[in-house]
Formats: structure tokens, C-alpha cells, sequence
């Protein structure tokens, strides 16, 4: 007879576990797997990058001959298919593991349900949803992505009390302090990529980069929304191609002479069949699915912010306020286009979370759940 609440204690182990590989596997999803035999655990493991073996063989290979009859908790329904590894469930199946207990199963449609019925045709007792919710919400990046082939949207924004994102003279540094500032970069090294606009860049001269102390820290690919292409070629993006992958979304009217500078500099320069004073953010969001990027970051103007919104792109946000005030009618907000008639239509956040960074104050929540 199994307890639920043993079940729940070793399948938040494993979520742990897999919560280590944070902006690491994309376009797989994060996977955490513990072994347990007489109430202790002989091995566990969690998929470290897209390509390298999964959570369920680290823990197998670590646990060797013990595995014969021990309980496996996996966050995610172990594979049947062929991919870049081989399936996981068949090494399950061999290793000898009596009983499997999945969080949630793989909406993956070559997977979908085929993992657990595999496993109990093999004689293996297994059950799914044991912390079902949280190992979704996890895995929201890899959700939305094998779901839509699109990456999952986070926008982030910083702004005063009175909901202002720079002064009226354009003056934005900084909206909040260093610990909040910390706090943006730990999302940068978890995101795909980290995209803008050419407002900003010719604004701020933006690195755009992830500024960690510590190992296995990543920048960001950076996706720069600039119709005209009129984004500085002396300035910290364009100086620092070569070393951090830059993507340039433009209008194929924009000038092909500058393309073909950026392009020399290390710029990938994507042209699109639209206006210059308009770039298709779906087209965009479009093409970086197919690249295999699953997850952006937004830290753009209220422009960008306002078009993402109205055209329902927008997945989660990250909201900081700091406590200050700076007044001005001039003064940008973090939405910008038309907006809503209504409050009844007012976009709600769903899973909403508060944290305090210094003085300064991150709300976060979802728009879409995954």
C-alpha cells in the first residue's frame, strides 16, 4: 500500500532536481527523477541539456543493480520515442524498477500517455499526478512550446509608484536598485532569449547581456525588433555580436547597404514583408520557435509592451515598483498603444506572486497557464 504523502516528499526531491537546469534544455523539457528502495534513496539525477541523457538514466546509472525492484519518481512521463537519446522508458523497463510514479504526463504528441501504458504492459505498477500542478508549472516554457511551436512570452517591466518607466526628459537609470536589478539578471540566465526594441537600443546602448558572478552563467540571445535598422553599428549590441548571438528583425524595405554591415559585424539580419513602422511580432515569435528558442524575455518600451498585450502574445509578467514618485503627463508608461475601453476587459494575472528585492517590489503572474 503506497503513502501519499512519501509519494509527494520524493516527487518534490525530484522537482528540485529538475528546477536545476532552469533555461538549460531547451527545446526539452526540465525532468528531475529519484530512485527509492526501503525508504531511502539509491539514485536520482535531472536532464542537464537538450542532447545528453535523461533525468530516469542518471538516476538508473547511479543506483545500478539496486534499481531491481526500487520505487522511480519521475517529474515527467518518461519517453517512448527515438529522439536525440534513446527512450527512457524501455531502460526503466529493463533496469527491473517495480513501480514508477509520474508527476505529470508529456504532452508531447509522440509520448502522450504511450510511456505509462508501456510501462504497465510491462508488469511495472505506475500512476501519473502526484504534483501534477507544479511540475506543469515548471515546465510551462516546454508546454506552450511543444503545444503552439511558439516560445513561452515573459514580459518585465520596472516602474515608479505612479507607474512611470522613465522621467519627462527620457532619463530611466535606474527605476529600481541593485537587488532588483540582481534579479533581472538571474531571469536573463534562464531565458532563451531577451528581446527589445530599436527605441531602447538607440536609447539606452543596452548590452542586453546576463551579469552573474559564479559559473554556468549564459547570455541570452538577443532579438532586436528595428524596422529601419537604425540601431547604432558603434554601439554595445553591434560591438559585442561575435560574442553573443544577435538576432535583427527588419523590414525587407529597410536599407540593404546597413544590412549588409550588420551581417559583416555578426549580426543575423531577418528581413520581413512589412511596413517599417510596423513589424509583426507573431511573424517574429513565428520564426523563433522554429530556431528552437522557447523562451523570451521582454524589456522593451511600452510600445513593444502594448502591441505584445493587444495582440494577445504575452504569457507571464515579471512587474517591479519601486517606491518613488516622479510625476509628469510626458512622462512613458510600461503600455503604451491604444489600450482597453473598459476595465472589464482588463487583462487579470492568474498565479500571482509578491517579492521584495530591497525596497523595491516584483509582482509576477501569468496571463496564460500552460
Amino acid at each position: 500500500m503506497t503513502n501519499m504523502k512519501t509519494d509527494e516528499k520524493y516527487m518534490d526531491q525530484a522537482l528540485e532536481l529538475a528546477a536545476l537546469a532552469r533555461g538549460r534544455t531547451s527545446p526539452n523539457p526540465l525532468v528531475g527523477a529519484v530512485l527509492v528502495k526501503d525508504d531511502k534513496v539509491i539514485g536520482e539525477g535531472y536532464h542537464h541539456q537538450a542532447g545528453t541523457p535523461h533525468a530516469e538514466i542518471h538516476a538508473l546509472n547511479q543506483a545500478g543493480d539496486q534499481a531491481r525492484g526500487a520505487t522511480l519518481y519521475v517529474t515527467l512521463e518518461p519517453c517512448t520515442h527515438v529522439g536525440r537519446t534513446p527512450p527512457c522508458a524501455d531502460a526503466v523497463i529493463a533496469a527491473g524498477v517495480a513501480r514508477v510514479v509520474i508527476a505529470a504526463l508529456d504532452p508531447n504528441p509522440k509520448v502522450a500517455g504511450n510511456g505509462l501504458r508501456k510501462l504497465r504492459e510491462a508488469g511495472i505498477e505506475a500512476e501519473a499526478g502526484v504534483r501534477e500542478k507544479r511540475s506543469r508549472r515548471l515546465n510551462e516554457v516546454f508546454w506552450k512550446y511543444i503545444q503552439t511551436g511558439q516560445p513561452l512570452i515573459a514580459l518585465k517591466t520596472a516602474m515608479t509608484l505612479d507607474g512611470k518607466i522613465a522621467t519627462y526628459s527620457g532619463d530611466s537609470r535606474w527605476v529600481t536598485g541593485d537587488s532588483a536589478r540582481q534579479e533581472v539578471h538571474r531571469l536573463r540566465n534562464i531565458y532563451d532569449g531577451i528581446l527589445v526594441g530599436s527605441g531602447t537600443v538607440l536609447k539606452d546602448d543596452p548590452r542586453l547581456n546576463t551579469r552573474l558572478k559564479g559559473t554556468g552563467v549564459r547570455d541570452p540571445v538577443r532579438i532586436i525588433i528595428d524596422g529601419r535598422l537604425q540601431m547604432p553599428l558603434d554601439g554595445n549590441i553591434a560591438r559585442t555580436a561575435q560574442r553573443q548571438r544577435t538576432l535583427v528583425f527588419c523590414s525587407n524595405q529597410a536599407d540593404s547597404r546597413t544590412q549588409l554591415k550588420m551581417e559583416r559585424m555578426g549580426l543575423h539580419v531577418i528581413g520581413l514583408g512589412c511596413s517599417p513602422d510596423i513589424v509583426p511580432l507573431e511573424e517574429v515569435m513565428q520564426i523563433l520557435g522554429r530556431m528552437e528558442i522557447c523562451s523570451v524575455l521582454v524589456e522593451g518600451g511600452g510600445e513593444i509592451n502594448g502591441y505584445l498585450l493587444e495582440h494577445e502574445l504575452v504569457d507571464k509578467v515579471y512587474w517591479f515598483i519601486a517606491p518613488k514618485l516622479i510625476g509628469g503627463r510626458e512622462a512613458p508608461t510600461p503600455i503604451g498603444g491604444q489600450g482597453l475601453p473598459l476595465m472589464q476587459e482588463a487583462w487579470p494575472l492568474k498565479s500571482v506572486e509578491m517579492q521584495t528585492f530591497g525596497s523595491d517590489i516584483l509582482i509576477s503572474g501569468n496571463l496564460k497557464e500552460w
